[in-house]
């Protein structure tokens, strides 16, 4: 059904080797041994992208379910879920805190390994271009990880090459600027070295581009350029936006990515039936009916199972509802087509009402697979929108252009949604666009830190929707997550806990 290489063919093919890939030292004679022909260095570059299978599930745990986009109080026992909602600050030992940190250094270290071989024996790959391309793909994918790890995290060690476990135990956290300069210098070799979408076709469509690291880039010094909160957060108060704003414009003027229009536009960005669209910059490619499976695990995360069981379908793990927020349907305004979409209002399970919303984004009823974790909907990571609306952000701080391209860009969007015009729109009025917008994609959360709502918008958000009292007070140490205690224990003395755990 798809083109992929993203998540699929090396796990079939590495599955032998895949324990050397996370763990052992360069010296390994299984790695060396293992990088013969040129094949074998695009075989390592999957093997970087098969790390991202569950980035998505990271985005709405840790940052969908974080925001008031969801009120996520259980009523069917303890769930995972509930301690990042309701900020706990027991959070050390959760399996999604320590799943971000693992698979993300997963990630970083299959990139390492690509990046050394292509170093030592780089002379295998032949073809010029080939080899500055795979360079690019681990320098790209390798920052995209270290990105997520400072958001998540802060403060985390770098990590540069193929280390021993010794080696790792000895390697300190680093500051949030160092991090972000290496993430940085990663992003720009990337924009170099990779090409431009129109040069990927048949099993290649999906691989990044130099508008993904220019994009990706744009969203780092954006980030960075945030309030610093005092807390060593992924904030460093800088003033970049003129820098984010150029990397934009490259991705706009290029002329290879368009918002989609026309009826039914904004459910077409998600249809099973036009992945790889226009709107798309990078995303997480599955694969289904593979051994092993390597298929999406995101779809249903947010739905409950009785919604399936409802439609005919068996359990998929939602469990409980994680319900949209009161304040979030709210906001919507009438004829707003994302709403639709989006979230499911309600719904009836053996003859008794359920009224509680949730999000069903990504969920084609028609499509659900066998296997709950083998889902054929790819992830959007990057898409034109984004980068639209970030441009627009970019000129709200101070960068080129004029408050009619914010307004226009705005109406664009709202527009495509069934609205309106408006004007003289300011930041807040632009995050709650995006708020709607983006809602079930991940980005809520990320987007609140970096321009400085977080605080007040999470306080007063609480204070109106915590029937429940399950929410503890917002303090500005929640916008980072606690360094997982199994780290902690594994190397005594080198990492200091985040504040406020």
């Amino acid at each position: 059904m798809k083109r992929v290489i993203i998540i699929i063919s090396l796990l079939g093919l590495f599955c032998s080797c895949e324990k050397e890939l996370d763990q052992n030292p360069i010296s390994d004679p299984t790695i060396e041994t293992f990088y013969a022909i040129p094949n074998d260095f695009i075989q390592g570059a999957n093997a970087i992208y098969a790390a991202l299978r569950t980035y998505p599930d990271r985005q709405l745990n840790l940052s969908e379910t974080r925001s008031d986009n969801l009120y996520a109080a259980s009523d069917g026992g303890v769930r995972d879920w509930e301690g990042i909602n309701g900020f706990h600050r027991t959070l050390m030992g959760n399996p999604y805190v320590a799943e971000a940190w693992l698979t993300n250094y997963n990630g970083i270290n299959r990139a390492n390994v690509l990046l050394q071989q292509l170093e030592i024996n780089g002379e295998i790959v032949t073809d010029a271009e080939l080899r500055q391309r795979l360079e690019g793909e681990a320098r790209f994918l390798r920052a995209l990880f270290y990105f997520d790890l400072v958001r998540w995290y802060g403060r985390v060690p770098i990590v540069d090459r193929v280390i021993s476990a010794s080696e790792a135990a000895e390697i300190p956290q680093s500051d949030v600027a160092e991090i972000y300069n290496f993430i940085i210098a990663d992003l720009q070799a990337a924009a170099a070295f990779l090409p431009a979408k129109a040069n990927y076709a048949g099993v290649d469509r999906g691989r990044a581009t130099n508008a993904a690291a220019q994009t990706l880039l744009a969203l780092v010094h954006m980030t960075r350029s945030g309030p610093d909160y005092g807390i060593n957060g992924p904030g460093l108060g800088l003033n970049e936006w003129q820098q984010a704003a150029d990397l934009l414009d490259e991705v706009i003027n290029s002329g290879a990515y368009q918002l989609l229009e026309g009826n039914n536009a904004y459910a077409s960005i998600f249809s099973y039936d036009n992945e790889n669209n226009m709107e798309v910059i990078f995303d997480v490619q599955y694969e289904v009916n593979q051994n092993p499976v390597v298929g999406g695990t995101f779809a249903w995360l947010l739905a409950p199972d009785t919604w399936f069981n409802a439609n005919g379908h068996p359990n998929q793990g939602g469990l409980t509802i994680r319900p949209v927020s009161n304040n979030l349907l709210d906001s919507y305004e009438e004829g707003d087509v994302r709403r639709t979409f989006s979230i499911q209002t309600g719904y009836t399970f053996n003859g008794v009402f359920e009224p509680r919303s949730f999000f069903k984004k990504y969920i084609d009823l028609s499509r659900v697979p066998n296997n709950r974790v083998d889902w054929p909907i790819n992830f959007i990571v990057l898409r034109y929108t984004d980068v639209l609306l970030l441009r627009a952000e970019c000129i709200l701080n101070g960068a080129s252009g004029s408050q009619q391209q914010v307004d226009d860009v705005v109406n664009q969007v709202r527009s495509r949604a069934g609205l309106g015009t408006v004007s003289g729109v300011n930041l807040a009025q632009l995050m709650e666009e995006r708020r709607k917008e983006f809602a079930a994609e991940g980005s809520r959360w990320h987007d609140l830190i970096r321009t400085g709502l977080v605080e007040p918008v999470m306080t007063s958000w609480i204070e109106r929707e915590d029937e429940l009292s399950r929410i503890n007070p917002f303090q500005l140490n929640y916008t980072l997550y606690p360094i997982p205690q199994a780290e902690l224990d594994a190397k005594p003395g080198i990492y200091t806990q985040n504040p406020g755990y």
